[in-house]
């Protein structure tokens, strides 16, 4: 295996740069866009003095399309998006990606989002639609892992609030009719992890994720972190 980076010039509304958003891939009607939304970004220079000079904010509640065939980028402003999200969870299927969660700074709160934005990769212009349900997860900085060759993930990690990490899993499906969540029974975690107030991870494969817990009050270890493997069942199995 292989892995290349190649940078490719854009013309268009490029994104600023910004950390915490999310990247999906949308097929229609036999092409390929990718959608960025959300982040977080340093405050622009006007706005910056010596106070708040490392202070950050979301970004605008902007959708970003990329047509890399053709090297250009397009922003588009949805009613239904009227508040930035940083830190949220994303998945697409087709020509549809669903924004999960997320974290508001300017509220400090992290709302139960859920909102289904649709690209019809039409001739001359996309047209970009999103729908808001009333049945989403409030979490943030959360690790999805697949679970199956066909739309079915679960969701594990993360936080509800600053001090309080999410210690359930659900498992998201995504179908034609739409998104569907179901509880799963968590994992039995370890003392280190449900004591531990900050945790990370990411996907180690198919139904894997990998954690990573500070060690605390442990003067005489040389590490810094415990991980731990994730593991659950996929279809196959």
């Amino acid at each position: 295996l292989t892995l290349s980076c190649k940078e490719k010039e854009l013309v268009g509304e490029v994104p600023s740069a910004r950390y915490g958003h999310t990247l999906n891939a949308v097929q229609s009607r036999g092409k390929t866009a990718y959608v960025l939304f959300g982040g977080r970004s340093y405050m622009s220079g006007v706005e910056r003095t010596t106070e708040n000079w490392n202070s950050v904010v979301d970004c605008p509640p902007q959708v970003f399309l990329f047509d890399l065939e053709f090297g250009c980028v397009s922003a588009h402003t949805l009613p239904e998006l009227h508040d930035g999200q940083s830190f949220h969870l994303s998945i697409g299927r087709e020509d549809c990606v669903y924004f999960i969660g997320g974290h508001s700074i300017t509220s400090d709160s992290r709302p139960p989002r859920l909102f289904r934005l649709k690209v019809e990769l039409l001739q001359g212009s996309p047209l970009i639609t999103c729908q808001a349900f009333d049945n989403g997860i409030s979490v943030s900085s959360c690790v999805v892992t697949r679970t199956g060759p066909r739309h079915k993930y679960i969701i594990l990690g993360g936080y509800k609030f600053d001090s309080q990490k999410r210690m359930e899993c659900t498992e998201v499906t995504l179908d034609e009719k739409g998104i569907h969540f179901e509880a799963l029974e968590a994992p039995k975690w370890t003392p280190d992890i449900s004591h531990s107030r900050t945790w990370f991870g990411g996907s180690a494969g198919e139904g894997k994720a990998l954690l990573a817990v500070p060690i605390e009050g442990r003067v005489s270890q040389s590490e810094s972190h415990c991980l731990y493997q994730v593991s659950f069942q996929t279809q196959d199995e």
